[in-house]
């Protein structure tokens, strides 16, 4: 009897202190001086992507899949009158979205389909601890737009995708100058688009302007 006794408390001990652990590894609320930080997509003009996912780990070490895609910010001015070849000085937050609950970045892999080429790309962007130190250091910051002066945070993560699988990346804030965080070369998906579910096919069709550019010019490769 006593050893039954026994034997179902350590029972309880055990499976008390299983759950214990589990709750204790759910992410509490980051401890950020805003609400959340951001990730933008950006694409040089004419070359557009479909970006299939975003995947981040924070500081912390928690993963976070699919936390943004779609189409980037980019713009396709008709005549052949933009130029896709570099990177703006200001390339701005792009096509942001809230990365709420989410710690500051350690690692984000991007996978996206590079629609002008075509071609599909994984890369991972490693985030340095200098970056993240800037993301919560508060700037004043004047706005050109209206002149008046904010305190600013550079909380925006900006990815610049370009063709031949390049991601280049900046810290941005609402005023704040951007900053560039690197340039990083991604591989070529052997899945191919979709992760090999459609067949080939991509998933948009190029914008007409988009398609006459890249049947009348070279895709400057070497310029990002």
């Amino acid at each position: 009897m006593l050893f039954r006794l026994l034997l179902a408390l350590a029972l309880i001990t055990a499976q008390s202190g299983c759950s214990f652990d589990a709750y204790a590894k759910r992410p509490s609320a980051p401890d950020l001086p805003y609400r959340n930080w951001e990730i933008g997509l950006v694409a040089p003009n004419y070359m557009e992507v479909w970006v299939e996912s975003v995947d981040v780990v924070d500081r912390r070490g928690f993963s976070y899949e699919q936390v943004h895609g779609g189409t980037s910010s980019i713009t396709n001015p008709s005549g052949d009158r933009g130029d896709p070849a570099g990177w703006p000085e200001r390339p701005g937050a792009g096509k942001s979205r809230p990365m709420t609950g989410i710690d500051l970045p350690d690692r984000i892999f991007v996978r996206w389909q590079s629609l002008a080429e075509p071609q599909t790309y994984n890369v991972r962007i490693n985030i340095p601890e200098w970056a993240r130190k800037e993301m919560v250091l508060p700037k004043d910051a004047n706005c050109g737009f209206d002149g008046k002066n904010i305190l600013d945070y550079r909380k925006v993560v900006t990815v610049g995708l370009a063709p031949g699988g390049i991601a280049k990346v900046w810290l941005s804030g609402d005023c704040s100058d951007p900053i560039e965080i690197g340039r990083f070369e991604g591989s070529i998906s052997l899945e191919g688009p979709s992760r090999g579910q459609t067949e080939g096919r991509y998933a948009l069709p190029l914008d007409p302007a988009a398609q006459h550019y890249l049947e009348t010019h070279e895709i400057p490769f070497d310029s990002w």
